[in-house]
């Protein structure tokens, strides 16, 4: 028997549109980058609309497409509801979206505050970003999906935090931005909401052909400083935290056809720290 290894879907994204939210994070410019060389058109979509602009001029364009740039905050529905239209009525159809938004809130002292001390009002503006605005996003793209019977993709970032616990002894000396941190109990509940969340939509959506799967980085490489570094990489049998383009190449998996019979997946992309 002879297998045509030709017709086998490669991680390419050609003839995708792509909404991506936090588009111009830590992670979400090196995706919206990553997909825009596989062939997505995407949607820049974030709080700035100048920084998002920024963003969709510089991915690389394929021939006769377009990125576009939205600016939108998820948590407010109204916003999620114009905002998926606008990229609607842009590219016609959405057949992806990097559900990735989240938020530290702007007062990063509050979002570190110990346990004992942390503000319920800081634990629902976190919730309201991480789990109510990936709810508003996924309702709204899913339901474009449904009434238009595409065959979707939708991938939802959720953390290694949210599969196991943080090992607190690496925060001792760790700073972020010239500043003491840890995981907040809330960021742990979120993204651990993400993967149930995710699941649930794979199962919901399954018979509409829609792809539903959690993405779950480890520790990305984004200002931290060597001691918090060298603790973290102590702990992953790779020996180094992630660098941002080995999470962006998981999401191009995960949205193109290459992944076209994975969903209710999370795939952990974290060097080996949640296998001991």
């Amino acid at each position: 028997m002879s297998i045509n290894l030709e017709n086998l879907p490669l991680n390419s994204c050609a003839g995708k549109n792509v909404i991506v939210t936090g588009a111009t994070g830590i992670l979400g410019e090196v995706i919206c980058h990553a997909l825009a060389t596989s062939g997505a058109q995407v949607c820049v979509m974030d709080l700035s609309l100048d920084r998002c602009s920024e963003l969709a001029s510089a991915l690389p364009t394929p021939k006769d497409q377009k990125h576009i740039a939205i600016a939108c905050n998820i948590a407010d529905p109204n916003q999620v509801h114009s905002s998926v239209q606008k990229a609607i009525n842009a590219f016609g159809h959405i057949h992806g979206l990097l559900n990735n938004a989240a938020t530290k809130t702007k007062d990063l002292k509050a979002f570190f505050e110990p346990f004992e001390t942390y503000s319920l009002d800081t634990w629902r503006e976190v919730m309201s970003v991480n789990i109510d605005g990936m709810f508003l996003m996924a309702q709204a793209v899913g339901t474009h999906m449904v009434e238009y019977e595409i065959a979707g993709s939708i991938v939802q970032t959720s953390s290694i935090y949210g599969v196991v616990a943080p090992d607190q002894r690496i925060y001792e000396g760790s700073h972020y931005m010239g500043g003491a941190i840890n995981t907040p109990a809330v960021y742990s509940a979120s993204k651990a909401a993400v993967l149930g969340f995710s699941k649930y939509l794979a199962s919901y959506w399954g018979h509409k052909k829609i792809r539903v799967n959690s993405l779950t980085p480890g520790g990305v490489e984004s200002g931290q400083n060597d001691v918090f570094s060298k603790k973290y990489s102590a702990r992953v049998p790779l020996g180094r935290m992630a660098e941002k383009t080995d999470i962006a190449q998981a999401a191009v998996f995960l949205i193109s056809d290459a992944s076209s019979y994975m969903s209710g997946q999370n795939m952990i992309v974290d060097g080996g720290l949640s296998c001991w």
